[in-house]
């Protein structure tokens, strides 16, 4: 029996391929030419259905895993996040974790007791009667303000008469006695008007809660239900792992991190794509993750590019459905490259040292080995805080430690006022069009795919960057790109997104795909010694 969402490679050459002898980690890889060779079959099939088109081009993420039959024949299954075409189950595809459009199940009828809750409050909250009451709340505030208004008002003019005749002088002890009178006499009628206005206002708020005792009853209602519902679904997307064990979503949240998972768990591709292999019993060799059609709005995503798994939804997930597959390590928590950090600047305040690529800034949760504590190691005479900035893992280049508590407080100032001058060398994956400019696009976490950054006009922070194109080649284009803001992956984000650079940074996993490494590197630093007031201006060439 064919198991749903299988396919057969239409090259006859392709299963020639080898595959690879572990499987693919899902949160940090550059896609098999398996995966690669699954994804543009997959491209090519669903490219044929006219009627998913306007969808699919407003942007999906797509999932492919290749793996073995019982029979040893290669082919794939294709997976799709969420829904397509308003659907669960679409031909090709593998099925649902967990139907929720199922029109007999638990889910359709509780949202369909949930709606009828949502009509009544509809129904009752367009009662004229509670438009009355909400009219004469917000009268009798606006009575209680205007009221108080004119009488501070009458209390400032009594005020300034009562100046003026003192400043004249000649006051008797009786006049001054009245004065103040007058002045005891305004302040206790403000507190009589404040008073009267505030039951006024109290039995308005009173009617009104009266009359909404339904509606909120009815709130309180839905919201019982749907926590209920939520718990309840969860409980019924049950995933298996390679070793034939079976957890349900709660369970394996709790377990993971003692929380509930959030809205739209095992609704991604990769869940899906194992749940279907070890449900029919195939051999998973390798999976890949790729983005159809435009990026949504705020994120970076390319059409055609291979992203890894999110992090928020599938980390815990994954986690256990991985369980008894031999998976490729995670890279990022590989040790770094055998190779040296080399100081380039050193005096007895600071220094500044060539990070290479894949050594971690400062201790990891799981790597402990970073440049930090190289530094450390190298210079015992370092005190106090040591770390001025950071580089990503990723990223090659100059990094600047402190020696002493004061000299790390003069360069965070010199940060903290762009005093320091940064220049990185980027290859970018396309050629650009315009020779030099300014990107300044805000910046914020992706609060559901940590560490991702995404543009938020509304809440994200200030991020500029001014950037020179050096060269074009081979539709590559290498750029100079100066930090005007320090945020986490600035230069990543303003390269990849479509009001940037629209061209991803090579290698860059996050935002692009990935490749041997990324290619970023912080060639040039350029500050005034906080001790000895020179100029420091320190160059280390790219590596690439």
């Amino acid at each position: 029996m064919t198991a749903e969402g299988w396919h057969f490679f239409d090259d006859h050459q392709v299963p020639a391929i080898a595959a690879p002898k572990r499987f693919t980690f899902p949160f940090h890889y550059v896609p098999h030419p398996l995966a690669v060779a699954a994804a543009r079959q997959l491209t090519d099939e669903v490219e044929q259905h006219s009627e998913w088109a306007d969808e699919l081009n407003q942007g999906k993420m797509l999932g492919v895993l290749v793996a073995r039959d019982s029979d040893g024949r290669m082919g794939f299954l294709a997976a799709f996040s969420g829904l397509l075409a308003g659907t669960n189950h679409l031909p090709g595809f593998v099925p649902p974790i967990y139907d929720l459009l199922d029109p007999d199940g638990e889910f359709k009828h509780t949202e369909a007791a949930i709606s009828h809750i949502n009509a009544q409050i509809d129904s009752l909250e367009a009662d004229p009667t509670l438009a009355v009451l909400q009219q004469r709340l917000a009268d009798a505030r606006r009575q209680a303000d205007e009221a108080v208004a004119a009488h501070r008002a009458v209390m400032t003019n009594a005020k300034a008469e009562r100046d003026t005749r003192r400043h004249q002088g000649h006051l008797t002890e009786s006049d001054e006695k009245l004065l103040e009178r007058q002045s005891q006499h305004l302040r206790a009628e403000l507190r009589r008007i404040k008073q009267r206005h505030a039951a006024a206002i109290m039995d308005a708020e009173s009617q009104l809660a009266t009359a909404r005792q339904p509606i909120d009853h009815l709130r309180r209602q839905r919201r019982s239900m749907s926590e209920a519902l939520q718990e309840r679904i969860f409980s019924l997307f049950v995933v298996r792992n390679a070793r034939g064990q079976q957890a349900n979503l709660l369970q394996i949240f709790n377990d993971y991190n003692g929380t509930l998972p959030p809205s739209g768990a095992g609704e991604c591709c990769a869940p899906k794509l194992l749940q279907q292999a070890f449900t029919c019993g195939l051999q998973p060799l390798c999976m890949a993750e790729f983005w159809y059609g435009k990026s949504p709005e705020g994120q970076v995503r390319h059409h055609g590019h291979y992203y890894p798994a999110c992090r928020s939804k599938c980390l815990p997930i994954l986690s256990f459905m991985l369980q008894g597959l031999d998976v490729d390590p995670n890279p990022l928590a590989s040790p770094a490259p055998d190779s040296p950090m080399t100081e380039v600047y050193d005096d007895p305040w600071l220094t500044v040292v060539v990070k290479p690529a894949g050594l971690l800034s400062v201790p990891g949760k799981l790597l402990d080995d970073s440049a930090l504590k190289r530094f450390g190691q190298a210079h015992s005479e370092a005190t106090g805080p040591m770390v001025v900035h950071r580089l990503d893992q990723e990223t090659s280049g100059l990094l600047l430690f402190a020696k002493d508590k004061e000299t790390h407080k003069a360069l965070q100032g010199l940060w903290t006022t762009r005093a320091i001058s940064k220049h990185y060398v980027a290859v970018l994956d396309r050629e650009v069009e315009h020779d030099a400019g300014i990107i300044s696009l805000p910046l914020r976490p992706d609060v559901d795919d940590r560490p991702r950054q995404m543009v938020d006009y509304d809440h994200g922070r200030e991020a500029v960057t001014r950037y020179r194109v050096l060269e074009r080649s081979a539709g590559r284009t290498r750029v100079d790109m100066e930090p005007l803001t320090g945020r986490t992956h600035q230069l990543r984000v303003h390269a990849a997104h479509p009001q940037g650079l629209n061209a991803p940074i090579v290698g860059d996993m996050l935002y692009g795909t990935a490749s041997v490494r990324l290619m970023l590197h912080a060639e040039r630093l350029t500050f005034t010694h906080p001790v000895t007031g020179r100029v420091i201006d320190l160059v280390a060439k790219a590596p690439f």
